[in-house]
């Protein structure tokens, strides 16, 4: 084995989405950082579906941009579609999504890890961690080269034994053209790691050329397309519409006439696949009532004739997929460039990190993306830039940056896991937050600015204008507090019109924005100084106002579990030695090792009275 003759502060394995993020943290936090992919061609790759955000997960690269990372911009720069979820519903689901340009996303990213200060990226794949004293002190790749590090991160994606199924037929395969990392899983059980088996799948790729889209639903953006990044002013890309297919009957009697030779029911695949993004012939079998499903054809760029058939993911067998994708109108003479295909990869149960993404059996070494056990290329660069800022932070000797569940989505993402576990893919959602309300996308930034300045991942430059529309927020909440409508002064058509006809006595403008009905578009009527204000400025003040009482609610119930929150339990807490607990209880609490009492209420079987008694000993402290 040749040691490399430079030692980095971090090493990033893995060039995905979760790995960009963790290397540009690293670097950018002033760390020698290196960056090992197997393939430096494929850095920031979408496997899957050719799109950034969508509900909840629009909400985490807000929440990733906020704090300095680099997904929103990426995307900003190379989308070809943006449009806005849920826009009827509250501001709280109210989600972001745009389609990507696949190969301008990856060279546009590859491009700034080139550039970035302080980062280093070579070709090797990794197939051991070299460790000492329950401590990391580098990774050994392939070739036989050992690169020796303060802290290493993994971000492996669907590499460890990645198996790829198409029918019957199965290779090994980190995605479809790209080899698997063999070695490394072996490395991890050596050291106590529980690893388990998980499964996703993409669709074929179909050639543009053969589809009829005459004959095709049109689903276009946004106009204008509203930017991701709070440092993006505009969108200036020329925008590509989608279009809308439906499977129908004939669809699903090719899928249900072929199950036998289906991998994922033939008893091929071992993984456990994920529960909300199934493939086609799952949905077939799970829901046999429905007559149709809905598929969105999205282009992978503006110079591609390659169309990405959403929610037609399979692994059945190429003979199958021809013929149910012709199936579907408009699609009769489709011919597929890239068949759809399942896949099976190792990841590592997330019990066994911390709330920093610092592994519990071993110091030093981070974890992050897939091989925590998420899905989906959001859940992973929210995990990547965590876990490279807190692997800088490591290398500073500061302590970690954690977000709660009341800070932000990626706190509720990394409690979920440590807190948990997972057996299945996990997937973000607005409902697994309980301070939803508190956690909208418009707002990621009033919430995570300071704390990405503080680490020094927001530059100068973005960090004064937040100042600057923070304190326009705050002179304008003031300012409508005291600024009043009088009736005698005011139009009587406006007065009619807003049912104030009858009112007597003046009423402040704030009063006014808290009815419901009534927006900033009607207070431009009266009032011209809000006329000149930006919109974000006003959407803030005026979500704070409406939804004033509710909010002071989720801020009082997050003071109090705060409390649980900031409760530490020591690392050697002796729970054998404590008495009053059920054997289920000791058995959870020794098994997850959870840090604070927080974490420990929310494992499942940790009952309420168990956590008191954890929390009197702990103020006793006893159980070391």
């Amino acid at each position: 084995m040749i040691v490399y003759e430079k030692r980095y502060d971090i090493i990033v394995v893995g060039a995905g989405h979760a790995g960009c993020e963790a290397a540009l943290a690293g670097a950018r936090m002033g760390c020698d950082t290196l960056l090992l992919s197997i393939n430096l061609d494929a850095i920031a790759l979408m496997s899957c579906n050719p799109s950034i955000g969508g509900l909840a997960k629009g909400h985490l690269v807000r929440e990733i941009d906020a704090l300095g990372g680099e997904m929103a911009k990426a995307i900003d720069e190379t989308g070809i579609q943006f449009r806005t979820l849920n826009t009827r519903k509250g501001p709280a689901v109210r989600a972001s999504r745009a389609q990507a340009d696949k190969q301008l996303y990856r060279a546009r990213m590859k491009r700034v890890l080139e550039n970035q200060k302080n980062l280093s990226m070579k070709q090797a794949e990794v197939v051991g961690l070299h460790v000492e004293d329950g401590a990391v002190l580098g990774v050994d790749t392939r070739v036989g080269v050992r690169f020796l590090g303060k802290t290493v991160i993994l971000t492996t994606g669907t590499f460890l034994r990645g198996l790829i199924h198409v029918g019957l037929t199965s290779f090994a395969g980190g995605r479809a053209g790209d080899l698997p990392a063999v070695g490394l899983s072996d490395s991890l059980r050596k050291l106590e790691f529980e690893v388990g088996r998980l499964k996703t799948g993409t669709p074929a790729r179909l050639d543009g050329k053969t589809i009829d889209f005459g004959r095709l639903e049109v689903q276009y953006g946004d106009t204008p397309p509203i930017p991701f990044s709070f440092s993006t002013d505009r969108i200036d890309r020329p925008q590509l519409p989608c279009h809308i297919v439906y499977t129908n009957e004939r669809t699903h009697e090719i899928i249900r006439a072929n199950l036998d030779r289906s991998p994922l029911y033939g008893g091929v695949i071992e993984g456990v696949g994920p529960r909300y993004c199934p493939s086609i012939e799952d949905k077939v079998v799970r829901f046999p009532e429905k007559e149709r499903h809905q598929s969105f054809l999205e282009p992978e760029g503006a110079d591609t004739i390659e169309i990405y058939p959403s929610g037609l993911s399979t692994s059945l067998p190429i003979d199958v997929q021809f013929a149910l994708y012709r199936s579907i109108e408009g699609l009769e003479q489709v011919e597929i460039m890239r068949p759809a295909y399942a896949i099976e990869y190792d990841y590592v149960d997330p019990i066994q990190i911390h709330a920093s993404l610092e592994t519990k059996p071993v110091r030093n070494l981070y974890h992050a993306g897939q091989i925590n056990g998420t899905s989906g290329y959001e859940e992973a660069s929210a995990q990547g830039l965590m876990a490279g800022i807190n692997a800088a932070l490591r290398v500073k000797g500061k302590e970690p940056l954690v977000l709660g569940r009341g800070d932000a989505y990626i706190g509720v993402l990394i409690d979920d896991l440590v807190t948990l576990g997972t057996r299945e893919p996990y997937r973000m959602f607005t409902s697994r937050a309980e301070y939803r309300l508190l956690l909208r996308e418009d707002n990621a930034d009033l919430r995570l600015r300071e704390k990405g300045y503080a680490v020094g991942l927001v530059p100068e430059s973005d960090y004064q204008r937040f100042l600057e529309k923070k304190e326009m927020i705050g002179a304008e909440l003031e300012r409508l507090k005291t600024e009043r409508l009088v009736p005698s002064e005011t139009d009587r058509s406006f007065l009619d019109e807003y049912g104030l006809a009858d009112l007597k006595n003046a009423v402040s403008y704030e009063q006014m924005l808290r009815r419901p009905e009534f927006t900033y578009a009607d207070l431009e009527k009266v009032d011209e100084v809000c006329r000149h204000l930006p919109s974000a400025v006003k959407e803030q003040v005026e979500i704070q106002i409406k939804y004033q009482g509710y909010i002071d609610r989720q801020l009082q119930q997050i003071e109090r579990a705060s409390k649980l929150e900031s409760a530490r339990i020591p690392d050697d807490f002796d729970y054998r030695a404590l008495p009053g607990l059920s054997a289920e209880v000791r058995e959870k609490l020794i098994r997850f090792r959870p840090d604070t009492i927080g974490q420990a209420s929310r494992i499942q079987g940790v009952t309420p009275a168990a956590v008191s008694i954890l929390s009197v000993a702990i103020k006793a402290g006893k159980g070391k």
